[in-house]
């Protein structure tokens, strides 16, 4: 169960991630909301893997989910530059989330 709970903290971080641009945007309580929320989610759900899963294997995941994710938002929603070079790298850093939940 932690190993969900850490994915769901890394997907609401991509989230708070899109909401800091959706606030630079447009400036409003809305967007703001969000993005507590979105940051608020993650934090509770990272604390709830932290109880099963060691804390650097935890965290480098979280960060790992959060950045890859909002690097891809960004090529995706925000038309940020799609190349392979930064489509590899996101995937290194997905596929080192994945080496070390089989290796943990």
């Amino acid at each position: 169960m932690a190993w969900i709970f850490l994915i769901f903290a890394g997907l609401f971080e991509m989230a708070g991630v899109a909401m800091i641009n959706k606030l630079n945007k447009e400036r409003g309580w809305r967007a703001f909301l969000l993005m507590a929320g979105g940051f608020g989610l993650s934090f509770l759900f990272l604390s709830q893997a932290m109880k099963e899963l060691p804390m650097g294997t935890a965290y480098a995941v979280w960060t790992g989910i959060g950045a890859s994710g909002g690097a891809a938002a960004g090529m995706l929603l925000y038309g940020e530059p799609r190349s392979l070079p930064r489509i590899l790298c996101i995937a290194t850093v997905l596929a080192s989330a994945v080496g070390l939940k089989l290796v943990g």
